[in-house]
């Protein structure tokens, strides 16, 4: 406790002044307010709660009501279809024995009882079960006994009073609610007497009772001893929110259901919600009607009272901020001038001096003094950052002539060695020819009047090496270069594409052999300028591929050389990530066997191509 008391005091004596005063009015005004508004809300919530419940007990009650009167009417359609005497007792006799009664019963008794059916649109079927083994079946009403299940069902009936109704019916039940009743007794020759059973759909008999209104409950039917079987409306808003939980919503609603509590709310939580159910039963049914509400819908109303009282409280404290920040500044403005600067510098502006509006012969008071100081420090930080900037482009200068030593040096002995060998050796006048490009190449190589050259300039020199190259070692090597002019005329760094296309020439096809290598051209993002040289030759071991793309990420320190004349890929990579930065330079991809792509990344605009 001691320990945290004294980070507290720690904490505020560090503080700014206007922080202080802002806390300080905070405890005074805000915090009271706030406590006062969040009991008047806990009240609202309350008695919302109370009205809700009222609303959904007056629901559930109308509900009852309306449910009985169609059981009621399901219940008269029964009477009346027994009214048909000839029909019962005609089910009951030897139907096969005499053909042509049959036929009067078709058009006769049979009829009456079809259009007694059809009179009631709630009824989608009305059959009976009959043990007479002289029956004929006239589906779907009038079936054997046999056909029933399950077939003791008429004891569960004979106990119940000869009559029930069941929430989901035996025989295609999923969608069907179902009026059982006994309609005679078994016989000497009858193992079980006859049953009637009315059926009607789940979407007919509650049809409208079920339907979203926009309240904020959701209307269940639940089977009063099976929690899985429950009635409800699937395109109801609550049933779509709740997906996949609402199952368990409703096994948990279904627990805590009491015949002896109907007027008492239930309370469930299911996962981080909490629910609110009222219900009422129906007995001749045994089934429950429920009305459930979320607990967070129905105080949506006073949370959003939360919501604007916070956002009262934060601009009142924003006011606040905003007042004592003003006061606070015209007190200490001189002394806010020395930390804005500072802050400037630490963002890496050198320059933010602080303007102290003294004279020469003036030397003001203790701010004053520490604003001159801070300038004079500034001053030092500049020259020293200085100092230190001049020392790393001597020392990158130096590194890359030396670059430049090592390419020119090597080219040119490699060159003019292979030229002296095959002089030698084939005495043709070809050789005239092979002078002609070689000395194009010299040129080019030997006169460094910019560190930068035209593409095209570049492209030019790559073509005299190739022809060269053909001639030299007898090679067929196509290079294809289809350039718009306006990009060969943009600036790139000299000699960053031909010790790539060399790679190419003596790693991608045999000796004599040929090979085509293309050059392409395209921008990325409006950053960076690529150029893709692409060979068809042989590729690259997946495990060399593997160790060039180490080297040039940077994870390895192993140096590479994959060049005749040793001017190899790492080289060319150094140099431009030296002068343009991690961004640029070289990436390769190849497949063995199929291909070789190596992209030069450069920056895009001209202004920040710079020398080598």
């Amino acid at each position: 406790m001691k320990v945290n008391l004294t980070a507290i005091r720690r904490l505020y004596r560090n503080s700014r002044i206007s922080t202080k005063l802002f806390l300080a009015f905070s405890l005074m005004i805000a915090i009271p307010a706030i406590v006062i508004s969040f009991l008047y809300i806990r009240a609202q919530e309350s008695q919302l709660y109370k009205e809700a419940m009222t609303e959904g007990s007056n629901h559930v009650a109308r509900l009852d009501e309306r449910l009985r009167s169609r059981m009621d009417v399901l219940e008269n359609a029964s009477a009346t279809a027994l009214t048909q005497k000839a029909f019962v007792d005609f089910i009951h006799s030897n139907m096969r024995g005499d053909g042509l009664q049959l036929v009067k019963f078709r058009q006769n008794q049979y009829e009456q009882m079809h259009n007694i059916i059809q009179s009631h649109e709630m009824i989608s079927e009305l059959s009976f079960y009959v043990d007479n083994p002289d029956l004929y079946e006239i589906w779907p009403e009038i079936y054997h006994y046999d056909r029933f299940w399950p077939q003791d069902y008429w004891i569960t009936l004979r106990d119940e009073g000869g009559a029930a109704f069941r929430l989901f019916a035996f025989r295609d039940g999923e969608d069907t609610l179902a009026y059982y009743r006994l309609v005679r007794l078994q016989g000497k020759q009858q193992q079980f007497p006859t049953l009637m059973e009315i059926r009607t759909l789940h979407r007919v008999f509650f049809s409208d009772l079920l339907e979203d209104t926009g309240r904020d409950f959701f209307t269940v039917v639940m089977d009063g001893t099976n929690p899985g079987q429950t009635v409800y409306n699937p395109e109801h808003a609550f049933s779509q929110n709740a997906g996949e939980k609402l199952e368990g919503i409703l096994a948990a609603v279904h627990e805590q259901l009491d015949v002896l509590q109907q007027n008492t709310p239930v309370k469930v939580l299911s996962g981080d919600q909490t629910y609110y159910a009222i219900y009422r039963y129906i007995a001749p049914l045994n089934a429950y009607v429920v009305d459930i509400a979320a607990h967070q819908l129905l105080m949506e109303g006073p949370r959003s009272w939360y919501l604007l009282v916070i956002f009262i409280t934060l601009s009142v404290l924003l006011l606040m901020l905003l007042l004592v920040s003003r006061v606070t500044r015209r007190i200490f403005r001189r002394l806010e001038m020395v930390l804005a600067s500072m802050r400037k510098v630490r963002r890496g502006q050198l320059d933010a001096k602080i303007d102290t509006g003294l004279k020469d012969n003036e030397t003001g008071d203790e701010i004053d003094y520490v604003a001159v100081s801070y300038n004079h420090m500034l001053d030092e930080i500049q020259a020293l950052m200085t100092q230190v900037v001049d020392k790393q482009l001597i020392a990158k200068n130096a590194q890359l002539h030396s670059l430049h030593s090592q390419i020119n040096s090597h080219f040119l002995y490699n060159a003019l060695e292979s030229i002296r060998m095959h002089a030698e050796v084939e005495r043709q006048p070809a050789i005239a020819g092979a002078l002609v490009s070689l000395g194009s190449l010299l040129r080019y190589n030997m006169q460094w009047r910019s560190d930068t050259v035209a593409l095209g300039d570049e492209l030019a020199n790559i073509h005299s090496y190739i022809k060269f190259i053909n001639f030299m070692e007898g090679s067929s090597i196509v290079l294809t270069a289809d350039l718009p002019v306006e990009v060969q005329r943009y600036s790139i760094p000299k000699m960053c594409m031909q010790p790539i296309v060399e790679n190419a020439v003596h790693h991608a096809a045999p000796a004599g052999g040929s090979v085509h290598i293309r050059i392409e051209v395209r921008e990325e993002a409006d950053r960076q300028l690529l150029i893709g040289i692409h060979d068809d030759g042989a590729g690259i071991d997946p495990e060399m591929l593997a160790r060039l793309q180490s080297v040039l990420r940077g994870e390895s320190d192993t140096p590479i050389a994959t060049s005749k004349n040793g001017l190899g890929l790492e080289n060319v990579h150094k140099r431009l990530q030296l002068h343009y930065g991690q961004d640029c330079g070289l990436r390769i991809e190849s497949v063995q066997g199929e291909y070789t792509c190596v992209t030069i990344r450069l920056p895009w605009e001209n202004v920040n191509l710079g020398g080598w």
